[in-house]
């Protein structure tokens, strides 16, 4: 059986790095990727899709990349279900990364400055 996925998109946050309870670092993003073609409306329409990095992609990824970096992911689907509040069942579609590639340049520490040339 083949589960590989590619994906090439912008997060749509800043991603945020959390340990397990064993001390495993993880992160979970969404990644915005545009359809291959437009809408009725002449719009390219995206779908939104929950990745989730783990160790050296996950602390990587953080240290890296912002809202609306440029990021490749490869991995696989991974599906689960549970039982919320209501009693009724969720499902729950992920894609687990296995590789990461930055596609955008790594963005600025601090605040843009730009300097003003004198007039006259």
């Amino acid at each position: 059986m083949i589960n590989q996925v590619t994906l090439v998109g912008r997060l749509t946050k800043d991603p945020e790095l959390r340990m397990t309870t064993e001390g495993t670092p993880v992160t979970h993003v969404t990644l915005a990727v545009n359809r291959q073609y437009r809408n009725h409306n002449g719009e390219v329409e995206a779908d939104f899709v929950q990745c989730t990095l783990w160790k050296k992609n996950a602390e990587n990824t953080v240290q890296y990349c912002r809202k609306g970096s440029v990021v490749g992911i490869t991995g696989r689907i991974q599906t689960r279900n549970y039982e919320n509040n209501e009693g009724k069942k969720v499902y729950v579609t992920d894609v687990v990364a296995e590789t990461v590639r930055f596609l955008s340049s790594k963005p600025h520490e601090g605040p843009i400055v730009k300097e003003e040339m004198p007039v006259g």
